[in-house]
């Protein structure tokens, strides 16, 4: 491709993933003024923000696959316009439940849709190319954390042409839009290089048992916790089994399995899994809690909500080059003191709200600050140190299991802390909620925010010391794949 077309090309996939990243954020400054709409309880909210990043990461290892497949250009245009469709169902959206599935539909299409994206610029670069273009990538991340909550906001408190929340999804379309016209034209005609089986038994099942163990840790509260509630629970740790034992006789027929379970005798492997887990709950959970805390506790707007969260984006575009750049040669450090940088940040925002009063912007940008320098440490690079201690031959499937389990590591943070916040603030409010309600519900669930970041440092210790592996080094694609839910 001319360096011209190869440039439009990168425009366009750069834009969907941008679309992918925002959504991903611009909902948490929006739940509030989505709940008073629509009338959502604290379950459905919950539901709004965790069924998006659930659906997502159940598609991006067979939406890789699909790719492979049928052709990157092919499957990334028809998720495109599928992401455009589920995006105005989410804007037109009457009532909680149909929100609810129209960000299911919304996050399938998003699982699609992003894999494609590194099949596209692996067709349209040379290597020193696409160096750059996974560079221009990286910064799309980086623009939108910062610009998720600041769009998010201003689009609520605008109010533009009445739309209110709406105008958060509304803004997609012109977007895809635009991107469809172009990517018609000049993204490459064939990027698939091998015929992939898809594992679609092994997908379901894996999406099945997920959902049956979150839908009780979220609605379990508003239930009353009946003993059925436990037995869907215990059901879907049965599929989780079944699970593992098709992927078991999967990889033993020689197919390709969503997950090998020979992988998780690498240590490498099984400790990273358990490490992004902890990472990505509880950053999941804090942003949603944070939200809710900001704006129905202290009473700021969607765009005040916006600014406070804005020096964690920029903190973590501070460091996030600086970690890239110092992963050779100390990868797994900085790794663990980005998430002691993280647990530190949540124990000053607790010790900034347990009072039950607010305690002013400064307090809390400054606390918010030092997450960020923290996140953009650990996340860029978590894969990268994990994938060092992989053979390259498995690389590719290691990557797609860490990029599906950061997106059920957001949606299980964002179940069983969000029960938490919301069973405190039901147990402090007594009535009608107020700020010390609030804060003191909020100042419930940071600790176990900082437990888990500090779980994460240990599992931590675990992991190879730098990122200078020639196999990790070969699995490219796969190393940026699974970094796209870094940024929450």
């Amino acid at each position: 491709m001319t360096g011209r077309v190869a440039g439009a090309a990168l425009l366009v996939v750069l834009s969907a993933s941008f679309m992918d990243l925002l959504d991903a954020t611009i909902v948490v400054v929006a739940a509030p003024a989505i709940a008073a709409d629509l009338g959502a309880s604290q379950s459905q909210l919950q539901w709004v923000l965790a069924a998006y990043v659930l659906a997502l990461g159940s598609g991006l290892v067979t939406g890789g696959r699909i790719g492979d497949e049928r052709g990157h250009r092919r499957v990334f245009l028809a998720s495109l316009a599928a992401f455009a469709v589920a995006s105005a169902a989410c804007a037109l959206a009457g009532s909680p439940q149909a929100l609810i599935g129209a960000r299911v539909a919304q996050g399938l299409a998003a699982g699609l849709m992003v894999p494609q994206v590194f099949g596209v610029i692996r067709a349209s670069f040379d290597p020193a190319g696409r160096a750059r273009a996974f560079g221009a990538y990286g910064a799309v991340q980086g623009l939108a954390a910062v610009a998720g909550p600041l769009l998010g906001g201003f689009l609520v408190d605008a109010d533009l042409l009445g739309l209110g929340w709406r105008a958060i999804f509304w803004v997609n379309l012109p977007v895809a839009a635009l991107a469809l016209v172009v990517g018609t034209r000049v993204l490459p005609a064939a990027t698939s290089r091998r015929p992939a089986g898809l594992d679609l038994p092994g997908a379901a099942l894996s999406a099945l048992g997920v959902l049956l163990v979150l839908l009780p840790l979220v609605q379990g509260r508003e239930w009353g916790w009946p003993w059925w509630s436990l037995a869907v629970i215990a059901a879907g740790a049965l599929v989780l089994a079944a699970f593992v034992a098709h992927e078991r006789s999967l990889a033993r027929r020689g197919g390709q399995p969503v997950l090998d379970p020979a992988l998780l005798r690498l240590r490498s492997v099984s400790a990273g899994l358990a490490a992004s887990l902890c990472l990505f709950g509880a950053i999941g959970a804090f942003f949603l809690t944070l939200s809710i805390y900001l704006q129905a506790g202290t009473g700021r707007t969607a765009w005040q909500t916006g600014l406070v969260f804005l020096p964690y984006a920029l903190g973590s575009l501070l460091t996030s080059g600086l970690g890239v750049a110092l992963a050779a040669r100390a990868g797994r450090a900085l790794l663990v003191t980005g998430s002691l940088l993280l647990a530190t940040s949540q124990a000053l925002v607790w010790l900034a709200v347990r009072g039950g009063q607010d305690p002013g912007y400064w307090p809390l940008a400054a606390a918010l600050l030092v997450g960020g320098l923290g996140l953009g440490l650990a996340a860029p690079i978590l894969v990268d140190v994990v994938l060092a201690g992989v053979p390259g031959r498995d690389a590719g499937a290691a990557g797609g299991a860490l990029s599906t389990v950061v997106q059920v590591g957001g949606a299980a943070g964002v179940a069983v802390l969000g029960s938490v916040f919301f069973a405190a603030l039901d147990a402090t409010a007594g009535g009608a909620p107020t700020l010390e309600a609030h804060a003191r519900a909020f100042a419930a669930v940071l600790p176990a925010g900082v437990a888990l970041y500090l779980l994460a440092a240990g599992l931590m210790l675990l992991l190879p010391r730098t990122t200078a592996s020639p196999d990790a080094r070969a699995a490219e694609e796969s190393r940026h794949l699974a970094g796209t839910g870094a940024t929450a």
